[in-house]
């Protein structure tokens, strides 16, 4: 029986998604919930799985093309196990297969099928942080834009070791390599062609570390966006804008464009932080949890909200009315190689400082990787970002609406301070506040943050807080 795939609903306001790779191909048999295409939505990446099983008989998106919600994505022959007798968006169940469907699934070419489904197999151990710088130092200079085309499966080379890829034809190349969708994803990041690379994974399955590797050598195959173009005073790159970046510039224009925007600066004292923390860094090392102060932000960030839950609510001028959230959910803006992305850390105001910096290595793990859900970026309340992480002091950060306030937070640095008829050195935090002026009230905003530096000055408030 033929069946369609089709693209299903993929949460409230997304329309359609960029194809970043097609996962399967003509005579495939696959799998019910294998993996058929990768999509880049305006708010993340998602593999779409197939609703059936069967044999692929024809491919109907190619990489690179947009694809609305309830299009056909490829169509397949479905066996005896896809329950014929029920209609295709119906979830069929598990039978044995028929002598002639065997027949036909031996004839058919080996589709590999566990190779796209299963997570990545476990990788070198190695610090993420070190992995980053590696790729920034060593990552080519001109971005991949279409994915690598994959080559037949082979079986794995007697040397395990990560082979950089070689420059061949690959326009029969459409068998799968063994690599999960974030590698695959990752390779295509840094320019890397997977088909010459060889694993040193489970079974030859391909790492991310045998695509560091690669980058590393500087000898990946790097595909340019558009290839080499010219204007009148010399070469140029050009590069089609992803649906995330199409998003962050929309929202970036109705903020500027509809938010009254006032930004007051202010520095916290974390000096006595700053000691607690570094006494206290082996402790939560050995519950393997990465202490920074970015915890203690958020925790000061989320009690403060709670005392003012004008800077914890949205405004809905279309119907008149302020809509106060009794959650408090603060979003974090991370600088992730596709763009800014801002997963929400959910009842920040009720968890302790180890349980936020638990659930913040996640967040960024997930980010990092490429591994969030959608629903990961909603329901924030209000937002924090952290310059500092990579420089800088002071800044206007822009809201991020329907929320009415964000902040930033600078490069913490040694400073002079009047304590008393004394002047002493002390750690201070450069802080950068935002906020809609047509609910929040410059008062408000100072009495907020006020109450943020307060909570940083003296940490034990934040410990003893429930």
């Amino acid at each position: 029986m033929a069946i369609e795939i089709k693209l299903p609903e993929l949460g409230d306001g997304i329309e359609s998604g960029d194809v970043l790779d097609v996962l399967v191909k003509e005579g495939d048999v696959i799998k019910k919930d294998q993996g058929i295409v990768e999509l880049e939505t305006d708010k993340a990446t998602v593999e779409v799985p197939s609703t059936h099983a069967g044999k692929v008989t024809k491919v109907m998106v190619k990489t690179g093309q947009s694809v609305p919600i309830g299009a056909a994505l490829i169509a397949i022959e479905a066996g005896a196990e896809a329950a014929p007798s029920k209609p295709a968006d119906e979830t069929p169940p598990a039978e044995a297969k028929p002598a002639k469907q065997e027949a036909a699934a031996q004839e058919a070419p080996p589709a590999e099928p566990e190779q796209v489904q299963e997570d990545e197999a476990p990788e070198p151990s190695r610090k993420p942080e070190a992995a980053e710088r590696d790729v920034e130092q060593a990552k080519p200079t001109a971005p991949a834009k279409t994915p690598a085309k994959s080559a037949p499966q082979a079986s794995p080379p007697a040397a395990r070791t990560p082979q950089p890829a070689e420059s061949a034809d690959d326009g029969d190349s459409d068998a799968h390599i063994p690599a999960g969708p974030a590698v695959r994803r990752f390779a295509r990041e840094v320019g890397v062609d997977l088909s010459g690379v060889a694993g040193s994974g489970e079974s030859g399955r391909i790492t991310r570390d045998d695509v560091l590797e690669v980058v590393r050598r500087g000898t990946a195959n790097v595909k340019t966006a558009a290839g080499s173009e010219t204007d009148a005073w010399g070469p140029v790159r050009i590069e089609k804008l992803t649906k995330i970046r199409k998003t962050i510039a929309n929202k970036m224009l109705e903020s500027w464009s509809t938010v009254p925007r006032v930004t007051n600066f202010d520095d916290a004292d974390i000096t006595e932080l700053e000691d607690f923390r570094q006494s206290s860094k082996a402790d939560y090392a050995d519950r393997g949890i990465k202490l920074t102060s970015m915890p203690f932000v958020i925790k000061a960030v989320a009690m403060a909200l709670r005392r003012h839950p004008v800077l914890n609510a949205s405004l809905d001028m279309e119907n008149g009315q302020v809509i106060y959230k009794n959650y408090v959910n603060v979003g974090i803006a991370v600088d992730s190689e596709r763009g800014l992305v801002v997963p929400a850390l959910r009842h920040a105001d009720k968890l302790t400082i180890p349980e936020i910096a638990g659930d913040l290595a996640e967040l960024a793990r997930k980010v990092r990787e490429g591994d969030y859900a959608i629903d990961d970026l909603r329901g924030g309340t209000f937002t924090i970002s952290n310059l500092g992480a990579i420089g800088g002091t002071y800044s206007t950060p822009i809201i991020n609406v329907p929320e009415v306030a964000i902040l930033l937070l600078g490069r913490s640095r040694k400073m002079p301070v009047v304590i008393g008829d004394k002047v002493e050195i002390r750690l201070m935090m450069p802080l950068s506040i935002s906020y809609d002026h047509r609910l929040v009230d410059g008062a408000a905003a100072g009495r907020f943050l006020n109450d943020v530096i307060g909570y940083l000055k003296a940490p034990s408030r934040l410990l003893l807080a429930p």
